[in-house]
């Protein structure tokens, strides 16, 4: 991989204590180069996932590449989407 095509993490700290907690590579990445002032604008505003219907939720889980989602059930997506 050449060193342009690297991503860069944009807050080290918060990504090493998102990988400590158990947080996959790809979320504590997505969640560290978030600016502050943006996830602050977001937070709070979406349903829980207990209140989206299957089809949103397997529409979510494929925004997100999550695989074998089409063999799960609402719960189970539930699951994989708080874990991935």
């Amino acid at each position: 991989m050449s060193k342009n095509a690297r991503s860069s993490i944009k807050d080290k700290e918060q990504y090493e204590a998102l990988r400590d907690q158990g947080a996959s590579k790809e979320k504590a990445a997505r969640i560290a180069n978030t600016p502050r002032h943006k996830a602050a604008k977001r937070g709070g505003k979406a349903a829980a996932y207990e209140h989206w219907n299957k089809n949103e939720l397997y529409q979510r889980a494929q925004e997100i590449g999550i695989t074998g989602r089409s063999k799960l059930n609402k719960q189970e997506l539930i699951k994989a989407l708080r874990e991935h």
